[in-house]
């Protein structure tokens, strides 16, 4: 069973400590090819591209122009410690045990636009560049169609060595897309979380994505690799609701929580 994640906007590249060693990422020609013309891009190409403020365009041209293309960099860090938003705030990886990342190494992909497809021991540089940008290559008109023949390939050939060859999908829609899922040889199960309040039920966007870190967090520390396991799910108060689950769709409920100071 391999699970799913997409990156973070965000990212925090200190200094973190483990007693595992960096790995390289798998597709380094096709990051290299990206990276190329990304350094090619002005501040002012970003900011159209990305739909992003000044300070951000600069901070990103200032990161492709750093990017070493030959992969050795000294700003690198594994990539599940590197990202530093909603979902990765719920994953903790930087709280895990040695004995947990590797486990993650072996069950636990993140989806990237200028990547692919991470372990999350992966090293990676400082970037942005998020996986629906129309960044137009010689591959096509954006990145869909730069990974399109590369991605599915990928996750197939990772699942051949697993016994429940199913992909928990966590990722955003704009991630799994690029994954092409009719291409994919495996079953494909998603988890949707619900915060109940006032009698109503509903999705709201940063728990989801705390939710799905949440999720794989718990995933990789339970070591569950079988899909019924999945209905266990209870970390953060979540309980599986099976009336409005779907073999292909597993839904996840609680009481919402209260705003942070109130």
């Amino acid at each position: 069973m391999l699970t799913l994640l997409s990156p973070a906007k965000k990212m925090n590249m200190d200094p973190a400590t483990t007693g595992l060693s960096a790995t390289r990422p798998r597709f380094e020609n096709d990051t290299r090819e990206l990276a190329k013309l990304a350094k090619t891009k002005t501040p002012d190409d970003l900011k159209k591209l990305m739909h992003i403020s000044d300070n951000l365009a600069n901070l990103n041209v200032e990161r492709f122009q750093a990017f070493n293309l030959d992969g050795q960099s000294n700003s690198a860090k594994a990539a599940g410690l590197a990202f530093d938003g909603d979902v990765y705030w719920g994953l903790e990886a930087k709280s895990m045990s040695d004995e947990d990342l590797a486990y993650a190494q072996d069950h636990l992909r993140i989806l990237s636009g200028l990547y692919g497809v991470l372990r999350p021991m992966d090293a990676i540089q400082p970037y942005r560049l998020e996986m629906g940008t129309k960044f137009e290559t010689p591959r096509g008109k954006n990145l869909y169609a730069f990974w399109k023949d590369v991605l599915a390939p990928a996750l197939n050939a990772e699942l051949e060595s697993h016994e429940d060859r199913t992909i928990v999908n966590l990722a955003s829609n704009e991630y799994f897309k690029a994954a092409d899922e009719k291409a994919l040889s495996s079953h494909v199960i998603s988890a949707k979380f619900m915060e109940d309040k006032d009698g109503k039920s509903r999705p709201v966007q940063y728990y989801t994505k705390f939710g799905r870190g949440l999720m794989a967090r718990w995933i990789i520390q339970n070591r569950v690799d079988r899909v019924d396991g999945l209905k266990d799910f209870d970390a953060g108060g979540y309980k599986f609701d099976p009336a409005r689950s779907t073999e292909d769709n597993l839904v996840f409920a609680r009481p919402q929580p209260p705003k942070k100071g109130s």
